[in-house]
């Protein structure tokens, strides 16, 4: 049990005080809004997404995160009313001649709201922020985009969770329930993409900010955190696509500054997928989902650490319910967001 509690107050403390102070995410890759405003109204018709993250199940304190994002075009005009358009009887919506007739999209602007609630131990973050996004043409068959996110954070301590409580600590005004600082948030990106590849780059919390509930042991210092993604994608027949990613995270005086992610995702049709992700110096993860029909879409992944925290949780299970608002064109599956 000490083995236990040691190992669970050190991992807490690393991740909220020292390294990862955002939430993580492993279904990144079905909505990569998340992390980078760009993305703001890249599709042609409105995107929700609501998802819920448990980690390191079996672990007392360990980060639970629930999410609500939501984003659209304004002004894009995207009429491509050919054979293409719609699905074909008898033909993969997605397959070679889909991505033959690829077209840039004309310059509109996205906007959108994410609302993020992520609790680890005795810590609490609360975001709700507002974005925007301008896309441009570069080539016939390529787009860049880039955008901001701002809004306000809520940075809370539950001092009345604390081993032990002490109701006479000066330093934190005798306040023994849950304090709370409201901070600045704000958020950046770029985003380039095509009918084969994309790339992008998006920083978040840009603003540094020293959060302080009265004491140093129980204050941290808010720092950015820096994302830098590509992939690419490819037809391994008519009926199958695959595509490779990767993600590279750096968090400047974090425990540990840079992170890869190495995921794959294969698409049958339009209609279920599976992947595999792999976070180097962390762990492994396996995702499936299933496009219902053009308005929803679910996907399920399961999370197994290969560190110290394996012996003392039972992974992470994480769930991504996607609802396509506006979707005229009647896709089952995204043109733009992979």
């Amino acid at each position: 049990m000490k083995r236990i509690l040691l190992i669970s107050t050190f991992a807490l403390f690393v991740l909220v005080g020292r390294s990862q102070q955002r939430p993580h995410y492993t279904q990144y890759i079905l909505n990569n809004y998340i992390l980078n405003p760009a993305l703001s109204g890249i599709e042609n018709y409105t995107d929700v997404k609501l998802s819920a993250r448990d980690q390191w199940v079996g672990l007392n304190g360990a980060p639970k995160t629930v999410y609500f994002s939501i984003h659209g075009p304004i002004g894009k005009k995207d009429d491509k009313m050919n054979a293409t358009s719609f699905s074909t009887p008898g033909e993969n919506p997605r397959g070679k001649n889909y991505w033959q007739d690829y077209t840039a999209s004309e310059p509109h602007h996205g906007i959108g709201l994410t609302v993020i609630s992520d609790k680890t131990g005795l810590y609490s973050h609360f975001s709700a922020d507002v974005s925007y996004a301008y896309h441009i043409g570069i080539s016939p068959r390529t787009n860049i985009a880039a955008g901001f996110s701002g809004g306000v954070a809520q940075v809370g301590y539950n001092r009345a969770k604390a081993t032990p409580v002490d109701p006479n600590d000066p330093a934190l005004g005798g306040n023994n329930g849950s304090i709370q600082k409201i901070v600045p948030d704000l958020n950046a990106g770029i985003w380039i993409y095509s009918a084969d590849y994309f790339i992008g780059v998006a920083a978040q919390q840009v603003i540094p900010e020293r959060v302080d509930f009265g004491s140093e042991n129980t204050g941290f210092k808010l720092i950015p955190h820096y994302f830098a993604t590509a992939g690419w994608r490819f037809l391994l027949n008519e009926e199958i696509n695959a595509l490779p990613s990767v993600m590279m995270k750096y968090i400047p005086n974090g425990g540990t500054k840079t992170q890869f992610d190495i995921n794959l995702k294969l698409q049958y049709l339009d209609k279920i997928w599976a992947g595999g992700s792999y976070r180097m110096q962390d762990g492994y993860a396996a995702m499936i989902g299933v496009n219902i029909n053009s308005t929803f879409n679910v996907g399920y992944s399961y999370d197994l650490s290969k560190t110290k925290l394996n012996t003392v949780s039972y992974g992470t299970h994480e769930i991504v319910l996607g609802f396509l608002l506006g979707n005229r064109y009647a896709d089952t599956c995204p043109r733009n967001v992979w």
